[in-house]
């Protein structure tokens, strides 16, 4: 059996270790469960993916922390697209429609607000219309800032598999790969 070690600040467990109706057969589908460390005050989600493990922590049901989302280079993120990873664009309407990767969808993370921008208020709402909570999902804009706040806002509404993609669309076109 596979023994993997984490550590809270409260406790310290193994895979190995787990009470029974945790332990690997008990795993969601895609390897996620919850362990109660102490109800009142926190709770740890392990999230198994490619054998290696991402914790999530909620603090008193006030505060969640969650790792930052894994940003690849373009060329990595074309392979994983050409391996069935779906492609979420949130630029603009006026950016997408100006150029795209074939087959992206997009989700505008930010909208015009008068002459501004604000962040987009239905972005989860209209992402999870789309996408499931365990699909995995590459997330591109122009540049990568703004992929990266949503890559990070999609991990703590507890989509599993996102990917940020650093550069951008900037960066995906200038390496000449495959556009609309």
């Amino acid at each position: 059996m596979e023994t993997t070690s984490f550590l809270s600040s409260s406790s310290s467990f193994t895979f190995s270790s787990l009470p029974s109706p945790l332990l690997t057969q008990h795993v969601h589908r895609k390897g996620l469960f919850s362990v109660p460390v102490n109800p009142q005050t926190c709770r740890i989600a392990v999230v198994r993916k490619r054998m290696s493990f991402r914790t999530k922590a909620t603090l008193g049901g006030n505060m969640q922390v969650t790792e930052a989302p894994t940003s690849v280079p373009v060329r990595v993120a074309y392979e994983l697209h050409q391996a069935g990873h779906r492609y979420l664009d949130v630029r603009t309407p006026e950016e997408f429609s100006a150029g795209h990767v074939p087959g992206a969808i997009n989700i505008p993370y930010f909208c015009r607000l008068g002459s501004g921008m604000a962040k987009n208020p239905s972005f989860l709402a209209e992402v999870s219309a789309h996408f499931g909570q365990f699909d995995e999902i590459i997330v591109g804009c122009q540049l990568g800032k703004r992929s990266l706040m949503a890559a990070t806002d999609l991990l703590a509404a507890g989509f599993t598999a996102v990917t940020d993609i650093a550069g951008g669309y900037e960066v995906w076109t200038q390496n000449g790969l495959p556009t609309v």
